[in-house]
């Protein structure tokens, strides 16, 4: 028997060439041949009569030649053949485009089983290109399940097909992970006929159980996985802090924390008492609090004579994190330093010393954090934000850097409980479910072109009134075929023709880092009025001055993504609007976006966004530390979810470190999950 790691060029049929076009699917090994799971299937069982063949509805039927194929050479390169078939029921005209294979393989007087859709303009009439089988052959096109596979360019299903077919003639379907009283418990069949009928099921029924097996194999690898994460961090000893009196932290704010931020802050000095590293997400909605949760919980760490660090996805939030936090903790006597990837060497260096001589108390950066020339003297506690974007082992590469400290990871994409569930099920969940006294709601509009005189106005009179305002663009050139703006031609039209006596500022991804940074900082300086950008203004920009959010073709972001956008505004003491623009006239998109105007509650957005999009959508498709689930959606397949975290939860507690052959094979299945979601990263 060949092995699960064996490369497909062993299979027949399958050279240099063609294994190239595998790869362009991530397919590589016999094992990641038998993991190409069908996207779908086509039920070709069963057979219908020529007479109920429907226009462009494809369908099986049994016919006998009535006549002798004929082809004819219409031009170089075009040759056309066609017979006539028959059953008790009418007559039907084929047509094969350069097949003149068809002219030896259907004969006169025979039957045969046929696949494909009569043309509708030819009702009843003609088929083009069908498949066919003669009746004693092995069904492989006709009289079966047919799966359906995810292609690439010059792959054919049948050539996936037939790929598949001799690997699981060849080798051992994947080791099997789910104990057989969990099997017996959730009515889930065995490895071996799973991976098989996943590919070959003898009926859509067993396709359907053969897909239930395998969504409730990847919610229970990456549940137990969480799990063993839970346990090893269990066993984990580290210092509790004594010193937790935070009267000078609260003294030093110019505002008194909301009950939640006390509430997070409370169970974060409960952690720091416990004598075990702590590993808590502070999870809240837009302008929350949660920087202030965080900055509680650095000094408390610095307190005890520990550093603490903050990483932040990008540039321009690890300055604003710089800024604000250097201010707050200065006055303390406190040093923060700043570590981004654009800095020169020679300040790079200088932060670096101050960090390892443990002279930093607090360091703020962006990845440049996590590189081996960052050296920490003690370590406390690290603070990922927007924590979304990074993944398992990127926090864990950060926390490497002292000796088992305590890490607190903060978002400010409200997350669906299913999808928290998976995402940072290893961690313990705070929730900052206010807001701070004096904060509006931001009123949002859903509105056509044909409003477009009336928004331009409405811009004019909030810059009129010493406010300034957001555009958003889906795009950052103009592409004339998706038909949508873009942040510099709409930013020039704006400058140029709409408001020329007006400060027009651009930002977007495509600009270098120095450049957006000084960009977002002349607009928060309030120098300029409008300021068209891209999604980069998405996660931390700070202007409590700007108090209109326009976004363009809203229809191309995602609701959850839009609710960013949208808490750009509305973090003063002035009214904020948010209007989003869309010449989408499709029903359910429009549905969409008029949920957003409804509510500014971050949590029902992203449950509705997750029910319409799927989670593939719901963070981007550079997701980070989230896996890549074959099979498993997150949007229908919430009950198999929780089965498997049941199931995998018990495991963990009877038999988790257990040598049994499928604790054994789970363990080594969890590592290779954790590091194909890893490999998203970047």
């Amino acid at each position: 028997m060949a092995r699960l790691t064996d490369p497909i060029t062993m299979l027949k049929g399958i050279g240099p060439s063609k294994a190239k076009q595998f790869a362009n699917l991530n397919i590589f090994t016999l094992g990641d041949l038998i993991c190409h799971f069908p996207r779908g299937y086509e039920d070709r069982t069963r057979l219908v009569p020529i007479e109920k063949l429907e226009p462009d509805v494809p369908a099986c039927f049994r016919a006998m030649v009535m006549n002798t194929p004929k082809t004819a050479h219409i031009r170089k390169g075009l040759d056309i053949t066609r017979v006539q078939v028959a059953d008790t029921s009418g007559r039907l005209n084929l047509t094969f485009f350069n097949s003149k294979y068809v002219s030896d393989q259907l004969q006169y007087g025979k039957e045969y089983i046929f696949y494909g859709a009569v043309s509708g303009d030819f009702i009843g009439y003609n088929m083009t290109n069908p498949a066919f089988e003669a009746l004693d052959s092995v069904p492989v096109t006709t009289r079966r399940v047919l799966p359906v596979y995810p292609l690439t360019a010059g792959l054919s299903n049948a050539a996936v097909l037939k790929a598949v077919r001799q690997a699981l003639a060849v080798c051992d379907a994947p080791a099997e992970i789910i104990p057989e009283e969990v099997r017996r418990q959730y009515g889930i069949l065995g490895a071996e006929r799973a991976y098989y009928a996943i590919h070959e099921p003898s009926s859509m029924a067993e396709a359907e159980l053969a897909k239930k097996r395998l969504i409730f194999e990847e919610f229970f690898v990456f549940s137990a996985g969480l799990s063993l994460m839970r346990a090893s961090r269990a066993e984990k000893k580290t210092e509790s802090y004594a010193n937790l009196d935070l009267t000078p932290f609260r003294a030093s704010l110019p505002f008194t924390l909301t009950g939640a931020q006390n509430r997070a802050i409370d169970e974060i000095l409960a952690d720091f008492r416990k004598g075990a590293p702590m590993n808590r997400l502070v999870q809240g909605d837009v302008g929350s609090g949660k920087t202030m949760v965080a900055a509680a919980a650095a000094f408390a760490a610095i307190q005890n004579g520990r550093q603490a660090a903050l990483m932040a996805p990008t540039e321009i939030l690890a300055e604003q994190h710089y800024e604000s936090l250097g201010k707050l903790f200065a006055p303390l006597g406190l040093r923060t330093v700043l570590l981004t990837g654009s800095m020169t060497v020679k300040e790079k260096r200088l932060v670096r010393e101050a960090i390892a001589s443990g002279e930093a108390d607090l360091a703020v950066g962006t990845h440049a954090l996590l590189s081996e020339a960052t050296q920490f003297e003690n370590l406390g506690l690290v603070i990922t934000d927007e924590q979304h974007r990074f993944g398992v082992s990127q926090r864990a590469k950060l926390s490497a850097k002292g000796n088992d400290p305590h890490l607190l990871v903060m978002s400010a994409t409200p997350i669906p409980r299913t999808l928290a569930l998976l995402m940072y099920g290893d961690l313990d969940v705070s929730i900052l479910d206010e807001l701070p006294p004096g904060r509006e709601p931001v009123d949002t509009f859903l509105v056509g072109e044909s409003y477009r005189a009336r928004i331009n106005a409405f811009i004019r009179k909030q810059v009129a009134g010493g406010h300034q305002c957001f555009v958003v663009c889906p795009a950052v050139e103009e592409n004339e075929e998706l038909g949508i703006k873009a942040a510099t031609v709409w930013a020039e039209t704006l400058q140029q023709t709409v408001f020329p006596d007006l400060r027009i500022a651009l930002l977007h991804g495509q600009m270098k880092g120095a450049e957006k940074e000084e960009a977002m900082a002349a607009f928060a300086r309030g120098e300029a009025d409008v300021m068209v950008a891209t999604t980069v203004i998405e996660v931390g920009v700070d202007v409590p001055n700007a108090t209109l959010m326009v976004i363009e073709d809203a229809d191309r972001f995602g609701l959850s993504q839009l609710h960013q956008l949208r808490g750009r505004v509305g973090r003063g003491k002035a009214k904020s609007y948010c209007i989003l623009t869309s010449h989408n006239k499709n029903q359910e998109t429009l549905q969409r976006l008029k949920a957003l105007c409804k509510t500014t509650d971050g949590f029902r957005i992203a449950e509705e966004d997750l029910k319409l999009r799927g989670p593939g959508d719901f963070f981007g498709s550079r997701q980070s530390g989230l896996p890549t689930f074959r099979v498993a959606n997150l949007s229908y397949d919430l009950q198999t979810l929780k089965d498997a975290q049941a199931a995998s939860a018990a495991w963990i507690d009877s038999s988790g470190t257990s040598e049994r052959p499928e604790a054994v094979a789970l363990r080594q299945r969890i590592g290779e999950l954790f590091t194909r979601a890893e490999g998203t990263m970047n």
